[in-house]
């Protein structure tokens, strides 16, 4: 469950993000961890010569990958 609206963002802008590049599950569970991770992303089997336009993000996305946003507030 999200706890903070800005966990919401993160979740809801590393999906838009993502998407066009691969499958993007936000609020996955973990078999066998009682942890619930907040992004599961899994890159399409033909790489996208466009994920450069994501920068460092693009980078991430070039390999499975688990995202865990974390945003400091105050």
């Amino acid at each position: 469950m999200t706890r903070f609206i800005h966990e919401k963002f993160a979740k809801d802008y590393l999906e838009e993000l993502l998407k066009d590049y691969g499958e993007v599950k936000p609020s996955e569970k973990v078999s066998g961890e009682i942890k619930e991770i907040d992004v599961l992303f899994t890159p399409s089997k033909q790489q996208s010569s466009n994920l450069q336009v994501l920068g460092l993000l693009g980078r991430f996305a070039e390999h499975p990958a688990i995202l865990e946003p974390s945003i400091k507030v105050g």
